[in-house]
């Protein structure tokens, strides 16, 4: 059904393309040049503007059935559930596993008369 609708929604979407390309142009951007125009007289009611309404109306409602159709597969489902893979679990380790000798700076030529595992204390000098 959904499929069905898609496709009317494309045609709808093509013809309407379609159908405002056809119309005759009012002139320069919302009538300003050429003497009037869309805003300040009343567009006659052309078979045309008439199929274009009626297109419109047909687009918006596709649109919207569309929409709704994608809400209700949707509901309550995450797009990771849809993956159909669970979600990885996390490696449980102890804490005194992790290799803190990684973490650390190299010993720099300043630090070579004490020991890299040393605590950092001052000295008294």
């Amino acid at each position: 059904m959904q499929n069905v609708i898609l496709i009317v929604h494309l045609l709808l979407a093509l013809s309407l393309i379609g159908a405002v390309l056809l119309q005759r142009s009012e002139g320069g951007g919302l009538g300003m040049g050429g003497g009037g125009g869309a805003m300040s007289q009343r567009a006659a009611a052309t078979a045309l503007g008439k199929v274009t309404w009626i297109l419109a109306i047909g687009f918006i409602v596709t649109s919207i059935t569309l929409t709704i159709l994608a809400a209700q597969d949707a509901s309550g489902v995450s797009v990771m559930d849809r993956l159909g893979g669970s979600a990885p679990a996390a490696e449980q380790s102890e804490p005194g596993d992790l290799d803190t000798d990684a973490l650390l700076p190299p010993p720099s030529a300043s630090d070579s008369d004490s020991a890299p595992d040393a605590p950092m204390v001052p000295r008294a000098d």
